[in-house]
């Protein structure tokens, strides 16, 4: 079975290379020494410190290999080039709420960059899949658990990172 391709935009790519090489680099030695300051302690079978390093250890690997397995099957999108007539990931959306009577905006992402608080929406979730291929003035309707959401895509702009 193929895997699927994980979508970035140029910006995710650069940090997320950014945070495997601080994770290969500085953190992989400090928790090394954490480590090894708490095996000079003597007994490991009831050494916090020992337990607490072997822990961060694993999840400093995990992270590692969830980082290597994204960028080992990545899709980039370049947001220069993003086709402004429709929406599409790398784009930034300006919407219409019209239950609420409120415009919002969001950038569209790939999965693994997607961050709500930072209005960074997956082009997988339930939002993200009904604004991809809208064009602006369009009224598109979200299936949400509260129900039926309807956004009108007031702008499609590119995606410049602050």
């Amino acid at each position: 079975m193929e895997e699927k391709k994980s979508l970035l935009t140029f910006t995710g790519l650069k940090k997320l290379e950014e945070e495997l090489h601080d994770l290969k680099v500085v953190k992989r030695k400090e928790v090394a020494g954490k480590i090894k300051e708490a095996r000079e302690q003597g007994d490991l079978s009831e050494n916090a410190e020992y337990d607490a390093a072997k822990d961060e250890q694993r999840d400093i690997e995990a992270r590692i290999e969830e980082i290597e397995k994204i960028l080992k099957n990545v899709e980039v999108v370049d947001e220069d080039e993003v086709d402004l007539d429709k929406i599409s990931v790398g784009c930034k959306v300006k919407v219409y709420d019209m239950e609420f009577d409120e415009e919002m905006e969001f950038r569209l992402v790939g999965s693994s960059e997607a961050n709500s608080l930072q209005g960074k929406i997956s082009n997988e979730s339930p939002v993200g899949r009904a604004l991809i291929g809208a064009k602006e003035g369009d009224v598109v309707e979200v299936e949400t658990q509260a129900g039926t959401i309807q956004y009108k895509v007031l702008e499609i702009q590119r995606s410049s990172e602050e």
